[in-house]
């Protein structure tokens, strides 16, 4: 897996699971499975980030999704 593809299925699964979270919380649920959700996605940029040469900026990552969606459409 090469790190562009980490970073935006790390990013796409931290955007999905902050309305899961919120949901959990205001149900008075425990969000067991949305936690787990968030700590991969956090795992996957961190792991994209380290093997990435130079790294990510924040002006770099709209690029990245685009490019990994176009990659793979």
């Amino acid at each position: 897996m090469d790190p562009d593809l980490a970073m935006a299925i790390g990013m796409v699964l931290g955007v999905f699971s902050v309305p899961s979270i919120l949901s959990a919380l205001s149900d008075r649920r425990a969000p067991r499975v949305a936690s787990f959700t968030l700590m991969a996605s956090g795992g996957l940029i961190l792991w994209a980030i380290a093997n990435k040469p130079g790294g990510y900026s924040f002006a770099d990552l709209p690029h990245v999704l685009i490019s990994v969606i176009a990659r793979y459409i």
